[in-house]
């Protein structure tokens, strides 16, 4: 597949060549808590039962990525594949795999932005890609790197967590477990595109947080799978129970600190 991709994936222009061996956002490194004996049993076996499907979903899946990164190539200039430094785990920097959906370079003079609707930025295929979600599926590397989780809160750039952290209290408490591919927030809300839906994830993000565990993460694969297939979002939220906006608000305020 490595050899049909041609050249190596495109970098972003506003990353380092290099992931830096300590954090990226020094301010957001979140050190690892204490946690229970059956938080860190579940978590060894979360991060065995990842590798595992993420590996029967990376061989399941590769003709249709052979497929994808061939029409990348044959649609647009560059690499098939792009990469882009993002927050892992307790802040750890690590470089995320995707099939380039956008123009090449084209954030190398705007600088780094949220996506926006009718993103001028976005390919034509890209539009297609990412609405049937096969840009992520070489995220499933990054899974069986240890980098990500297939279920958690979706990693965020450096360029945009300081002021995020800055903005949102309570923001860097979703960097306490690995980013995933999908997540509690993907599977009710749309893609971010400003401060305020940042804000409603964010909500979702800390309830995860505070629930992970093996009921919720069946749940939201379950979801994927049914938003996959069509269903809406308050489908899948009604027909799975998840937790919604209002009732994780609950969670994520009995958890942020007090004031003064």
């Amino acid at each position: 597949m490595l050899s049909l991709l041609s050249s190596r994936p495109t970098r972003d222009s506003a990353s380092p060549a290099k992931v830096p061996a300590k954090p990226a956002c020094s301010c957001l490194w979140v050190p690892p808590a204490d946690a229970s004996l059956q938080s860190r049993a579940y978590g060894w076996f979360k991060s065995a039962a990842d590798r595992c499907a993420a590996l029967a979903l990376f061989v399941s899946t590769l003709p249709m990525m052979l497929a994808a990164a061939l029409a990348v190539k044959l649609t647009s200039r560059g690499p098939a594949l792009y990469s882009q430094i993002r927050l892992g785990r307790h802040g750890r920097p690590y470089w995320i795999y995707k099939f380039r959906s956008m123009y090449l370079d084209c954030e190398a003079r705007s600088g780094a932005q949220w996506c926006k609707l009718n993103d001028p930025r976005v390919t034509p295929l890209g539009r297609f890609m990412r609405k049937l979600h096969i840009d992520e599926l070489p995220q499933l590397w990054n899974v069986l790197r240890g980098d990500m989780s297939l279920v958690g809160p979706r990693p965020e750039r450096p360029e945009f967590a300081v002021s995020l952290d800055e903005s949102l209290p309570g923001y860097r408490g979703r960097l306490a477990v690995k980013p995933g591919v999908t997540g509690l927030a993907q599977i009710q809300l749309p893609s971010d595109t400003s401060i305020e839906s940042v804000r409603d994830k964010l909500v979702l993000d800390l309830c995860y947080v505070e629930r992970y565990g093996p009921s919720l993460d069946i749940r939201i694969l379950v979801g994927t799978a049914l938003y996959l297939l069509g269903v809406s979002y308050a489908g899948v939220r009604r027909l799975l129970a998840l937790p919604t906006g209002q009732t994780s608000e609950v969670v994520v305020l009995q958890t942020l600190p007090e004031p003064g």
